[in-house]
């Protein structure tokens, strides 16, 4: 017996980590017209990617339901010690809200614990990672949801965007407001701060935004863990990656994925990140 590990789609969890941990992925809805497509399950991100910037309609994105999760829990919960449910902030999004609401439904005896990481995309796949990690070692329930509060509260993620557009259109600019005015002459960077969109600064171009990126990473140092996303620039995404291994413990390397659908509706093309786990 162990204890389970629940995310969503939003954490942008690479699949083959996914599966080595044994974590189990509830996919977000994206809507294009009337179109319902679950997240990395009906809709790869080239496809998504290829209709966010051609397509006629632009996507609307929604949370996996109480049923989706109660369905979840009820696959993994027997002969389980425990379920510690890991997602994306309730600020901008109703998914801990309606993982919290399957949790009275679901017939499991086993108990579950849903956690707020106040986060999102990869910075929420690290704390997955790092909770899975402690439940494959033998953690006991109270330990892999404590490690899961806490490695939350120690973590970040930073965005370069080519614009803001998609964010406005998406309606998830929140405290980054102030970057809207000149988006065709800046590239926005943007921070997860107590739950929110909020702003870091402005760029001029492209490369002095990564190198801000850059920056921020090491002003957040030590590290306990790092990752870099991206959008639509693989390339980018592994020359980033190269240049912030030295702030990985251990020799190790930083975490490559690719953010998805639901991330993708607000990050738009282009974007990149870095999320990270600050040590204590």
């Amino acid at each position: 017996m162990a204890v389970r590990v629940v995310t969503d789609s939003t954490s942008d969890l690479p699949p083959d980590v996914a599966r080595s941990l044994r974590v189990t992925v509830v996919p977000c809805y994206v809507t294009f017209g009337t179109e319902d497509l679950k997240d990395g399950v009906d809709l790869s991100a080239d496809q998504f990617y290829e209709r966010l910037v051609n397509g006629p309609d632009f996507p609307k994105t929604s949370q996996p339901s109480v049923g989706d999760f109660k369905q979840v829990y009820e696959e993994v919960g027997p002969g389980s010690d425990g379920i510690v449910s890991v997602h994306v902030s309730s600020k901008v999004s109703g998914t801990y809200n309606s993982a919290t609401q399957a949790i009275p439904e679901a017939t499991v005896e086993c108990p579950i614990e849903v956690i707020d990481t106040y986060q999102a995309s990869l910075a929420v796949g690290l704390v997955v990672r790092e909770t899975a990690k402690v439940a494959q070692e033998g953690g006991d329930f109270e330990t892999v949801a404590r490690v899961a509060r806490e490695t939350a509260a120690r973590s970040e993620l930073v965005f370069v965007l080519d614009t803001l557009e998609y964010l406005e259109k998406g309606g998830r600019v929140g405290k980054a407001a102030a970057l809207l005015g000149g988006l065709l002459r800046i590239r926005p960077l943007i921070i997860f701060r107590d739950g929110e969109v909020d702003q870091l600064a402005k760029a001029r171009s492209r490369r002095a935004g990564i190198v801000r990126l850059l920056d921020a990473a090491r002003e957040f140092a030590p590290l306990d863990e790092v990752g870099v996303v991206h959008t639509t620039t693989p390339d980018d995404a592994d020359a980033l990656a190269a240049q912030l291994k030295d702030l990985v413990p251990g020799g190790g390397e930083p975490l490559l994925s690719r953010a998805g659908p639901t991330i993708g509706t607000y990050a738009g093309p282009g974007a990149l990140g870095i999320a990270l786990i600050r040590s204590e």
